[in-house]
């Protein structure tokens, strides 16, 4: 016990940083209990999560520059993305604000040019955008455990493939993935192709879902990096999903 309060770095209510011992440079953020965000301070780049590589993967296989994140805590993604492509854009609605300043003082978050930070409700953010002014949407938000159902009813994700041909959903489940095959049959009902990367069907834990526009060879290249990546994933297509209505509201 005093070993985990000794990495202690601040504290705000639900909202805990922490020192990585095996990094220095590494700080983990903590809400609920629950692992949110990981930043190495001395390298933007670097994704500590396996689920956030798995996302990295299929941005990269859609070439997609202007991404909606709703949600992302210390904004981990949008800063790796845009270190490595200066010209991408990146919004991040997040809905605590408290986040974003413990972000600011202790995780290294800063605003610049193509980062832009919004406090607010994620659909409400997406419902005010214009058809095709994202290349994606990355949903990653959480309450506990759990996607907030709203973010991802059938007529949530409508909206947003009106908003961006591809939209990427990060579902935390147990193993048989109820949530995520609730969320992927209404992805199937926005999109024409539906995929996940995921551990394993049988495994839970992290399911990264994604429906997008475009015909399925890009699924190819995801499938291959997945497999390559230090924590490799399997590419599950929409019938392995199949077999629990969407949500709606």
């Amino acid at each position: 016990m005093a070993r985990t309060r000794n990495l202690v770095v601040a504290v705000d209510g639900d909202l805990v940083v922490q020192r990585d011992p095996h990094r220095s440079s590494g700080r983990l953020l903590r809400q609920d209990d629950m692992d949110a965000s990981y930043v190495d301070l001395a390298d933007a780049r670097h994704l500590e999560f396996d689920y956030l590589r798995w996302i990295r993967i299929i941005l990269r296989a859609f070439e997609a520059r202007r991404v909606l994140h709703i949600g992302g805590a210390a904004c981990t993604l949008a800063r790796a993305l845009l270190t490595a492509d200066g010209d991408s854009r990146h919004e991040v609605v997040e809905v605590d604000q408290r986040v974003f300043d413990i972000a600011r003082e202790h995780l290294g978050l800063r605003r610049g040019p193509g980062l832009k930070l919004r406090v607010g409700d994620g659909r409400a953010a997406v419902a005010a955008r214009v058809d095709d002014s994202s290349d994606a949407i990355v949903i990653d938000a959480f309450v506990g455990a759990r996607v907030p159902r709203h973010l991802v009813t059938s007529e949530a994700l409508a909206e947003s493939a009106r908003v961006a041909p591809l939209t990427v959903v990060n579902v935390v489940d147990p193993a048989g993935l109820p949530d995520a095959r609730g969320i992927a049959a209404g992805l199937a009902e926005a999109y024409p192709h539906v995929a996940a990367l995921t551990a394993g069907p049988r495994r839970g834990g992290n399911v990264v879902l994604f429906g997008c526009r475009s015909p399925q060879p890009r699924h190819t290249h995801i499938e291959s990096a997945a497999a390559a990546d230090a924590s490799p994933a399997q590419l599950l297509r929409a019938p392995d999903l199949a077999g629990i209505a969407a949500w709606r509201d």
